[in-house]
């Protein structure tokens, strides 16, 4: 049913003015209004090519320019799970102006782009691969400006990427995937810095075991787990 109903993959709220920004993996990049009602879709292709994997967001709170990743030009949501499936690397990150209305394509030939996230001082922003296992830094400012490097190569698969309470860190929802004796998925959140340092591993095998985790999101010293593979939203609670 994913291509009738949709299917919401990442969301992202502009506090200044009240907007919902929404990437949904079959109907594109979408907008809910202050008033609420129906999703406005703003875009289903960038420079004439459709979007057929829209899978992450992020707002920058200062500029209000959104970040938004295409997992891949080739394959769709349907196609990742299918037995056999072969993945590819031309995934993308993609800006959007809302005063120009405009989107752009900032990086192309990622392999499986995830993420992205947004820098505190809104100088970078960071998109994940999952299937190249790493982490790239996208320049916005600066004398790197509109340029990428790799932050941090991983040893599983990173999915959303989300800013820690500590400015200047992030966390990211690792899953890290084995072959033998079965397949087996354990999920941990990482904690790393825009440097590229590894702060924190958190393991999450217990409660989501051989389970993938999709997001870890920090809010109130408590963080916050989401899964694809569950019916459920778990908490996790820092400190004593």
């Amino acid at each position: 049913m994913g291509p009738i109903c949709g299917r919401t993959l990442g969301l992202s709220f502009y506090y200044a003015t009240e907007s919902l920004y929404i990437v949904d993996a079959y109907f594109g990049f979408l907008v809910v209004g202050p008033q609420g009602g129906l999703a406005l879709q703003l875009a289903t292709s960038a420079e004439g090519v459709p979007f057929k994997f829209t899978d992450g967001v992020d707002v920058d709170q200062q500029s209000g320019h959104v970040f938004f990743t295409h997992a891949s030009e080739t394959f769709d949501l349907w196609n990742a799970t299918q037995p056999g499936f072969q993945p590819d690397s031309t995934g993308r990150l993609l800006k959007y102006d809302p005063v120009t209305k405009q989107v752009i394509v900032l990086l192309r030939g990622l392999a499986g782009a995830g993420g992205p996230a947004v820098s505190f001082d809104s100088s970078f922003v960071l998109v994940s691969e999952y299937v190249g296992k790493r982490i790239q830094k996208f320049w916005l400012t600066g004398v790197k400006a509109n340029t990428a490097e790799i932050l941090i190569n991983l040893p599983g698969n990173p999915n959303k990427i989300k800013r820690s309470e500590t400015e200047g860190e992030y966390w990211v929802a690792l899953n890290v995937i084995s072959q033998q004796p079965i397949l087996f998925t354990a999920p941990q959140g990482l904690r790393i810095n825009g440097l590229g340092m590894l702060l924190e591993t958190l393991p999450l095998v217990t409660g989501y075991f051989n389970a993938s985790i999709a997001v870890v999101q920090e809010q109130n010293s408590a963080l916050y787990i989401g899964s694809r593979d569950t019916d459920f939203l778990g908490v996790f609670k820092k400190g004593p």
